[in-house]
C-alpha cells in the first residue's frame, strides 16, 4: 500500500474498534462444590458467584491484593448473589474456608482484555471532477487477512450511510476500494458494529467548452443532477488574467445518459482576436453539492 508521503491530499483517520461489552462469568455454588470450578476471565469482566446450595457459603481467594468482592466479606445466603472484579492479570484459587476436603475449591485464570483494533483510512483525492474514482485505503492494525470491510457512503441530499462496497484485507490487514464519485460524498468504513471517522470527498461538475463555428461555443455541463437555469460565467485570458466577459444561463439537454444528468447552452461571443477562453461554474450555482467547476479552456 502506498505511503502516506505518496498520498499528498491524504485524508488520515485513526479509529479504534470498540472490543465487545465486559462479560459477566457466572459460577454456581451447589451442595457439590463450585461449577465450574475452572473459570477464566478478562481483567474487564465481573466474576459472579450465586449460592444455588441451601446453605450459606463463604468464598476466599489467594491472593487477595486487587480482589475487589460485593458483598464484603463475601458470604452468600441460599439463593444470594455477590460479584468479583480481579485486577491485576494472573492466576487465582477460591475456596469455600468453611467446607473441608477439595469440592469447594476453585481456580480462576484472568488475563488483560484483547486490545482493540484500530483502521486507518484514506483517500488518495479529497477533490475530484464528476464521475471520477476515488481510491480509498487503509489497515487493520491487527494485520488479518480476509476480514470484511463495509464501505459506506452518504453522497450530499441523502440522510443516511448506505454501502458503497465490501472489500476484504489482504496481506497485512490491508484494504482497498476503487468509488466513482458523482457528488459531494462522505465515506466512511465498518467492521462489525465499529463506524471509523468520516472522509469526505467533494467534487467539480464536469465542464466541456466547445468552438462550434466562428464566434459560436456550446457549454455543456455533466453531473448527477441539472443546472438548467443555473448561471455560468465565460472567460477570457488577457495576460495572465482570466476575464469574465459574458454569463449565459444553462438549458436543459435531452441526451442524458442517466445517472448523468447534461445541462448546456450555445451561445455567441465575437472577439477581432483569438484568445484562449474558458467557463466557470461559480459556487454560488454550484450550490452544496458540487464545488465550483472550471471548462477546459480552447482558443476562441
Amino acid at each position: 500500500m502506498r505511503s502516506i508521503c505518496a498520498l499528498a491530499v491524504a485524508a488520515m483517520l485513526f479509529v479504534a474498534v470498540p472490543m465487545a461489552g465486559a462479560a459477566t462469568v457466572p459460577v454456581s455454588i451447589t451442595k457439590s462444590g463450585y461449577t465450574p470450578s475452572t473459570v477464566t476471565a478478562t481483567t474487564a469482566d465481573t466474576v459472579q458467584f450465586k449460592n444455588d446450595d441451601t446453605v450459606v457459603h463463604q468464598v476466599a481467594f489467594k491472593p487477595t491484593a486487587g480482589v475487589t468482592c460485593s458483598p464484603n466479606p463475601f458470604t452468600l445466603q441460599a439463593g444470594q448473589s455477590g460479584t468479583c472484579t480481579f485486577t491485576p492479570a494472573g492466576t487465582y484459587t477460591f475456596s469455600d474456608p468453611t467446607v473441608t476436603g477439595t469440592a469447594f475449591q476453585g481456580t480462576l485464570a484472568v488475563t488483560a482484555p484483547p486490545v482493540p483494533d484500530t483502521l486507518t483510512l484514506f483517500a488518495d483525492s479529497q477533490k475530484i471532477v464528476f464521475a471520477s474514482k476515488v481510491n480509498l485505503t487503509g489497515e487493520l492494525s491487527s494485520k488479518k487477512t480476509g476480514v470484511d470491510v463495509a464501505v459506506m457512503a452518504k453522497p450530499c441530499g441523502r440522510t443516511a450511510a448506505t454501502k458503497a462496497s465490501t472489500v476484504q484485507t489482504t496481506a497485512g490487514g490491508e484494504f482497498s476500494a476503487d468509488l466513482r464519485t458523482a457528488r459531494n460524498t462522505v465515506y466512511t468504513v465498518q467492521v462489525g458494529n465499529a463506524t471509523s471517522q468520516e472522509v469526505s470527498v467533494k467534487v467539480e461538475a464536469r465542464l466541456r467548452l466547445g468552438r462550434v463555428a466562428a464566434h459560436r461555443y456550446s457549454l455543456r455541463v455533466f453531473a448527477a443532477q441539472s443546472f438548467a437555469g443555473k448561471w455560468a460565467t465565460f472567460q477570457r485570458l488577457k495576460g495572465n488574467r482570466w476575464i469574465s466577459v459574458k454569463r449565459v444561463r444553462l438549458q436543459k439537454n435531452s441526451t442524458n445518459i442517466l445517472p448523468t444528468v447534461i445541462s448546456s447552452v450555445p451561445f455567441r461571443w465575437n472577439s477581432n482576436t483569438r484568445p484562449r477562453v474558458r467557463a466557470i461554474l461559480p459556487q454560488g450555482q454550484a450550490g452544496t453539492c458540487y464545488l465550483a467547476g472550471v471548462s477546459n479552456n480552447i482558443r476562441s
